[in-house]
This record gives structure tokens, C-alpha cells and sequence, in this order.
């Protein structure tokens, strides 16, 4: 096989474009450096079809290598034929190559196989190639008759029981009926003996069908988890007589024939017991991988957008995390996000030690200079801006009190990542430290976190964890790729994720950071241990030293480029300082007189775009979100009220928006627009600041209907 052909004709993609790709791929280069910085040799592909590439690649390497696993099985069994072998390798699919090779499989005993180690195959061939023979059954079995075959009734079994196994592996026909299944089958869900009359969160299955062909996965995978669970029992109801027509127009050559009866229960045989079996466990399966796909797509589009919130830069801010009992606990952050202070105050139930907590709240405010409060969205959220606006209004606080999505904070610090940056400090403290942080700088902070434990997934537990975790790192690697990572303040963890770098190295660098201190220059890069050219390639782009060496080292123009910088400077006889961000000596500038065999119209253009802003963060400008004051709690909202809110995770269903009550709202799809809409992502995003209209208010579920019909959208 071809692999770049292949995958050429699949994507659409150039042939010279893919086989460039794959070579870059193969070399070790990393999707985000091919993208950024091979446009000219990939033929300017994005991250997006070049992962495809990658994947198809994959795909195709894995089912050569199961055709060469069959091939070899059959050919030990002698039965492997010129026709057969171009078969097997004209096969593009893993699903038919394994029904190709299902007949050959071997396997366990069957009644198939006792029936032909009687001798009983000859029979079965004579019923169903002599189907207008005519004369005496007794007369036809009575050469199969003997001690293993006691009688003709024996005989017909085994024949036909080599009948059903020979349809079941009709490689044709499953693909036939496959379709068949398809595009007529429903999956059903019914209520388990033991819960029929329990209330549980499966209630809406327990009396349920939908079409296989349209029910979505949000459905497919709420049923699948009821089933684990051991509430609902599913089953797969497939058109048993449109399936059993397909087959007797294959094998049923004379219905008025003296073998009718035998083939037509070999037929149903074959359908009940072995093919309906197998393909609607593959049905499942496949609803299964298509749900999957369709969640974790879902699961990346928001983490993307949740990853590249807009940040508020470097400055400095308080950090609250609230709690009753156990008080809120309070840090301040300086402009670099280190800890600098961390306390505890009791201005709420049952403590009421409103007086001191106001006083500390002013001298942290004061002292560290203070123009950002960041509180935790979690229990005694509201409670706590509350009490920070009143001791804003009593000491002339020229604060911004913004409330910040915590999800994921307690999971940060209980982590390793937390231990080791805060190895005295309690798991509260850190969870505060988290909160601020993410106002800072989301990406930097919520890298360290586990994605499931962001609260943007939808039943991220339940799909293929290996396939969750790798779309989700490759989410995370763009983003953090996208916006750069600064080499002399970034953590382990946002390292770690910069192209060509990893874990081991990431390590490595802070390690180098802590004895050596900060990095002037890019190229001392190499001066850290296993930082070899390969990786100073694929990473050093994406790397930023401010206030080092070489302003080119605070932008994304790669080291190999810094060549055609300084030709542009020795044409324009001026320096680097002189050089950027001068829009009127940047436009004078002609392309096409810096490219050459190495670097094409797409990099020089790149170089020409960063020369105007260094290293510009493509995040939206940071915008703060103020929820209404009057409402705190479910109990406060009523029907028909205008809420500001912002959408906390979007799913196939609809989209959940946050309005301030510590339980998030859900705008149905059928709410989302005055439009039919198809995919809710159309319409709204994980981040934006939207006004919801108030639907119906389920005080006892806590449950919040919303709609943004006739409302805008405020990204």
C-alpha cells in the first residue's frame, strides 16, 4: 500500500504536501513546529489536517501490518491464493479485512467444525450447489450415515449447521447486512427488574428506543453508562426479516426446491445464532467509538477555549477561597504570581469576625498594592463577594472583585505539581494560590491541572481514556504553543508542553534555571542537560526571553530566521530597537527580496507579522465579568428575570452558563437562538459573557432552565 497516496485521496491533500508532512513527522518534528515554521515544504497545512495526516498514517501502518499477520496465517495453512492475497491487499478497512480473514481464523470448537470432522461438508455443499436435485433425503444422506452419524436427521443437522457457519462468514454478505443494520436497527433501553421503580438519574431510558443511524451521543453514551451501572439492560433490535431476505436472495437458488426447508433453517440459523450476535455487537461498538469521538471533540472545543480565557497580566492580586467553618482562606500574589502572604478570615457564619477580616483585607490591599480580587465561584462564593464589596465601600477599596471558576483547584492541591512548588504549605492554600493564578494567567495555572478535573467534558469518564488523554494533550500543546511560553518564569508544567521539550527536559531547565539563573539567549539552551540541537529546533520559537540579549528572543520568530532580521537591517541601515513595532519602516519592506529556497513568502511574512508585535499574546483582552448583586441563590431567581452570566462548558445538548449561584444553568439547544441550530458551539463558546433569560427554576433539583432568545452574545 501507498500510505501517502492513500491518505492523499482521503483528505483531499496534495500528494507532494503529504508526503512532506510525513517526512517531517518521521524525522521527529512536532505538529505545532511544522505548522508555524515548514509552511512552505507542507503547503501552509494547519494543526489540524496535519494531526489528520498523522492519524491516517497511523491507521494505515496498523492494518498493513494485520494484512501481513493474515497473509502469513493463511499461507501457513496452504489456502492462500494470487486472488485472495490482492484481495486482502486491495482492503482499506480493518472490518472488512477481518471478515476476509474470518473463515480462515482459528478458533475454538464449533458445531461447524464437529459437523465437517464427521465428514459432513460434502452433504452441505450438495444442498446448497444441487438445489434442483430431486429424489429421497434418506437416499442422499445414506452415504454420511456411520457411527459418528447415527441417523439422517444427524446428518441434515450437521449440514446445516456447516450452512450457518459458512453465511456467518460470508465476508460479502456481513458487509451487506452491516449497512443493513445500520441504517434499520434501534438501540433499547429498558429499566432492570430491581429499578423499575426507583428514581434515578437513567429515568428517561427505562422505557426507551431511538434509531441507531440518529440517536446522538450524548444519548448513545448516558444509556452505555446506565448499563454499567447496572440499571438499564440494552439491547440492539435489528430487522431480523429484512436481514433474512438479503440471505436467501444469496444462498436460496430454487425456493420451490427440494433443499428449501434445510437452506431456510440453515438461513435463520445462521442469522439468529452467529451473524446477529457478531454484527450488533459491532453496532454497539461502533455507536460506542462514534460517541466517543464526538465527546471528546466536544470535551477539546472547550478546553481550547477555557485554556485561552483571557488573562489579566502581570499584577498583582488578592486571592480568596471561600468557606464558612473552616473561614476563606486568603493569599497575596505579587505581579510574577509568587505567594507573598497567606492568611485565614472568619467574616462569615458562624464566626462573624467581620471588624478584623475587613482590617486584614485593607492592610494586604494597601501593602501589596492591590487592584485585583480574585474569589473562588465554590460554596460561600457569593457570601464572600458580599462581604468584600461592603469592606470595598468602607475603606474607598479602588478594587475589581472578580469571581473565578475554581473547578479542578482541590485536585491541583492535593497534586505533586502542588507539593513540590508549595511543600509547607496546607492543600487550602494552594487552592487559593490556584484561584489567583488563573486570573493572572489561565493557561499557565490550569496546565497543571488534569483537563477531566476542569468541569468543561462530558462524560469524559465514561469514552476511551487513551484517546481522551491524547486529543486533550494535543489541545493543551497548541494552546500553549500558540501563546508562548516564557523561558525564564514558566513552571515544569507549561515547559513540558512547549514543542520538542517534554517532562524530562522541562526538568531540566528549571533545574539549570534555579543554578545558573535566568537565560540571556536562546542558544544557552544547549547549555542544559540532553538539550540537543533537535530539541533547540522544534522548541525555540515558541520560547520567549524578555529583557534578554536579543529582542528577537522575545518573539516568535525562530533562531533560523534571525539571518533574514539582520538583512533587513543592513538594507534599512537601522537597529533591531529602531526596527520594531515602526509600522511605516515595517511596510516598506518587500518580501520578495528576503525569500529564498529555505524560507518562502509564508515565513518572511510571519517574520515581517512579529516584527510588528514581539511575541503578541493572541488572548482576547481581559474583561471583568460582574453577575447581578441581588442574586446569590436559586432561591433569589425568578421566572422571566435578564441575568448576565458566562458559559461554563457546552455540550451536543445545549450550553451551561454560570449566573452566580454556585449551579449552573442550562440553555437547551431548542433556547439557544431564534434559529434552528445543529451544534450549539455555533452559537456560543466556554467563556463568553452572555444575558440569559430565566425559563423555570426546579428549587428542589436545583435545576435552572435559561434561554438566550432574543438576547446577545457578548464574547
Amino acid at each position: 500500500m501507498d500510505i501517502t497516496t492513500q491518505i492523499s485521496r482521503d483528505t483531499g491533500i496534495s500528494g507532494s504536501s503529504v508526503a512532506k508532512t510525513l517526512s517531517l513527522l518521521d524525522s521527529g518534528a512536532t505538529v505545532p513546529f511544522i505548522a508555524r515554521y515548514r509552511k512552505e515544504m507542507t503547503g501552509n497545512l494547519d494543526e489540524t489536517l496535519i494531526r489528520t495526516i498523522q492519524e491516517k498514517q497511523k491507521y494505515y501502518i496498523e492494518i498493513q501490518e494485520r494484512k501481513n499477520t493474515i497473509i502469513a496465517s493463511i499461507e501457513e495453512q496452504g489456502k492462500l491464493t494470487p486472488q485472495l492475497k490482492e484481495k486482502i491487499e486491495a482492503t482499506l478497512s480493518k472490518t472488512e479485512l477481518e471478515d476476509i480473514y474470518l473463515p480462515f481464523k482459528p478458533k475454538r470448537k464449533t458445531r461447524a467444525s464437529v459437523a465437517k470432522d464427521k465428514g459432513l461438508e460434502p452433504l452441505a455443499d450438495i444442498f446448497l450447489e444441487k438445489q434442483n436435485l430431486k429424489g429421497s433425503l434418506d437416499t442422499i444422506a445414506q452415504p454420511f450415515i456411520n457411527d459418528q452419524v447415527p441417523t439422517v436427521q444427524s446428518a441434515v443437522q450437521g449440514a446445516e449447521d456447516i450452512i450457518a457457519e459458512r453465511i456467518s462468514e460470508d465476508a460479502s454478505l456481513r458487509k451487506i447486512l452491516r449497512a443493513l443494520l445500520w441504517r434499520q436497527s434501534k438501540i433499547c433501553s429498558k429499566a432492570k427488574k430491581d429499578f423499575i421503580a426507583q428514581k434515578t438519574k437513567f429515568e428517561m431510558y427505562y422505557d426507551f428506543e431511538e434509531p441507531v443511524r440518529s440517536i446522538p451521543s450524548h444519548r448513545s453514551l448516558a444509556m452505555f453508562r446506565g448499563e454499567n451501572e447496572g440499571v438499564l439492560q440494552l439491547t440492539i433490535d435489528a430487522p431480523e426479516n429484512a436481514c433474512l431476505s438479503e440471505i436467501r436472495i444469496r444462498y436460496m437458488r430454487n425456493p420451490s426446491g427440494f433443499f428449501t426447508d434445510i437452506i431456510n433453517d440453515a438461513i435463520t440459523d445462521g442469522l439468529r445464532r452467529l451473524l446477529l450476535p457478531s454484527l450488533t455487537n459491532e453496532i454497539r461498538a461502533e455507536m460506542k467509538d462514534k460517541a466517543d469521538l464526538f465527546a471528546i471533540e466536544t470535551f477539546a472545543k472547550n478546553l481550547r477555549q477555557l485554556l485561552l480565557a483571557s488573562p489579566l497580566g502581570a499584577k498583582p492580586v488578592l486571592a480568596l477561597d471561600p468557606g464558612f467553618r473552616t473561614g476563606i482562606k486568603t493569599v497575596a500574589l505579587n505581579d510574577t504570581g509568587k505567594l507573598v502572604h497567606n492568611t485565614v478570615i472568619y467574616p462569615l457564619e458562624p464566626h462573624n469576625k467581620i471588624d478584623q477580616a475587613e482590617v486584614i483585607i485593607k492592610k494586604l490591599v494597601d501593602q501589596y498594592d492591590v487592584k485585583h480580587i480574585a474569589v473562588g465561584n465554590g460554596t460561600a462564593s457569593r457570601e464572600t463577594e458580599s462581604f468584600l464589596l461592603q469592606c470595598k465601600e468602607k475603606f474607598c477599596l479602588s478594587c475589581e472583585i472578580v469571581v473565578v471558576n475554581e473547578s479542578g483547584a482541590s485536585v491541583y492541591s492535593v497534586s505533586d505539581c502542588a507539593r513540590e512548588e508549595f511543600p509547607d504549605l496546607d492543600a487550602t492554600v494552594r487552592g487559593a494560590v490556584s484561584i489567583g493564578r488563573r486570573l493572572q494567567d489561565p493557561l499557565a495555572e490550569l496546565v497543571k491541572i488534569d483537563p477531566k478535573s476542569l468541569g468543561v467534558g462530558q462524560y469524559q469518564h465514561d469514552v476511551n481514556q487513551k484517546l481522551l488523554k491524547q486529543k486533550l494533550d494535543d489541545e493543551v500543546e497548541h494552546c500553549v504553543n500558540l501563546v508562548g511560553v516564557d523561558l525564564n518564569t514558566s513552571s515544569e508544567a507549561l515547559l513540558s508542553y512547549t514543542a520538542g521539550i517534554g517532562k524530562t527536559l522541562a526538568r531540566n531547565i528549571i533545574k539549570y534555571r534555579n543554578e545558573h539563573g535566568s537565560f540571556d539567549r536562546k542558544q544557552d539552551l544547549l547549555n542544559v542537560t540532553k538539550f540537543g540541537q533537535k530539541a533547540f529546533e522544534q522548541a525555540a520559537g515558541f520560547l520567549r526571553i524578555r529583557g534578554g540579549d536579543n529582542p528577537l528572543d522575545a518573539s516568535g520568530i525562530h533562531p533560523e530566521s534571525y539571518g533574514i532580521v539582520e538583512k533587513i537591517l543592513a538594507d534599512l541601515t537601522i537597529s533591531i530597537d529602531e526596527l520594531i513595532g515602526n509600522e511605516r519602516l515595517i511596510n516598506s519592506i518587500d518580501i520578495k527580496r528576503y525569500t529564498s529556497n529555505t524560507a518562502g513568502t509564508e515565513t518572511v511574512a510571519d517574520i515581517i507579522s512579529e516584527l510588528r508585535k514581539p511575541g503578541h499574546d493572541p488572548r482576547p483582552p481581559y474583561e471583568p465579568l460582574n453577575f447581578n448583586e441581588n442574586i446569590r441563590t436559586l432561591d433569589d431567581i425568578r421566572e422571566g428575570m435578564i441575568l448576565p452570566g458566562v458559559v461554563t462548558n457546552v455540550a451536543h445538548f445545549g450550553a451551561f452558563v454560570d449566573v452566580g449561584v454556585h449551579q449552573d444553568g442550562l440553555i437547551h439547544i431548542s433556547q439557544l437562538s431564534d434559529n434552528y441550530v445543529s451544534d450549539p458551539n455555533d452559537i456560543v463558546k466556554v467563556g463568553d459573557r452572555v444575558s440569559v433569560k430565566v425559563v423555570s427554576v426546579d428549587r428542589e433539583r436545583k435545576r435552572l432552565s435559561l434561554s438566550m432568545k432574543d438576547m446577545y452574545i457578548n464574547t
